[in-house]
């Protein structure tokens, strides 16, 4: 079994602590920075042997170095990222299972915001670590790759089971959510989710994770296919991919 707590860090990053229960591994998916988790592994794990890194953006891989030397951890990337992400030891490619544990985790390769982003899919434990990739309620930015490979790459995550559980690199649903209520005002199921963001917001917890059926329901990033969000755009019969590149470009400038 796989224990994965939510680690709040910088202004919106999350990192998660992940804690094979039946082998007692310690990892940590993308250290923002090196107080936050160095407190929590601290207190609770005193180890952490690996740290796995979805793509080289500094918010993503601050702590790397210094958890390292304090804990001699392995530092855990893709490939086309190797020179990239600070004291990588582990270089992974596409469709590699890496071993944590008892846990097995698929790299699936995601590129768009970054050339070299890659999320971490687990089959048995139903999750999957989705970086900047796929958020709740929206996507990346498209940063160092094209519309094309976005589009391609979170249609890869949205064709797995519906039941696996998305952790994502940030905290942004709330702003999303006004975004994909723009030009999705009528979606029943969107309307329901702002009753328990609201409710989220207030208590102070987090929107993650959330499952891919959801958002499969709300993500408008998701909905391309949709014909009243096609309709809503003006953009009635366009092939899908166009309204991806439409939508994400609205949002860039939201």
């Amino acid at each position: 079994m796989l224990n994965v707590e939510i680690i709040s860090c910088l202004n919106d990053n999350y990192s998660y602590v992940i804690n094979d229960t039946e082998t007692d591994l310690v990892g940590v998916i993308d250290p923002a920075e090196f107080s936050s988790i160095d407190k929590f592994i601290s207190i609770k794990h005193k180890r952490l042997d690996y740290i796995l890194n979805t793509h080289h953006h500094y918010d993503h891989v601050g702590g790397n170095t210094k958890l390292k030397k304090k804990y001699s951890s392995k530092v855990v990337g893709f490939e086309i990222d190797k020179n990239k992400i600070p004291n990588i030891d582990i270089v992974l490619s596409e469709n590699q299972e890496f071993k944590f544990g008892k846990t097995i985790f698929k790299i699936i390769f995601v590129p768009g915001h970054t050339k070299g982003h890659v999320a971490f899919y687990s089959q048995k434990e139903k999750l999957i670590f989705t970086g900047d990739t796929l958020f709740s309620l929206g996507c990346g930015r498209v940063f160092e790759g094209t519309y094309e490979e976005m589009y391609s790459s979170i249609n890869k995550i949205k064709n797995l089971p519906k039941d696996t559980k998305i952790y994502c690199g940030h905290e942004y649903t709330l702003s999303n959510f006004k975004f994909c209520f723009k030009f999705d005002n009528n979606n029943n199921s969107l309307i329901r989710k702002k009753k328990w963001l609201d409710e989220q917001i207030y208590k102070n917890l987090p929107t993650i994770p959330i499952t891919l059926g959801e958002e499969l329901n709300t993500n408008i990033f998701l909905r391309c296919d949709n014909n009243e969000v096609k309709n809503n755009l003006k953009m009635s019969g366009y092939p899908d991919e166009l309204i991806f590149q439409k939508l994400r470009n609205l949002k860039d400038k939201f």
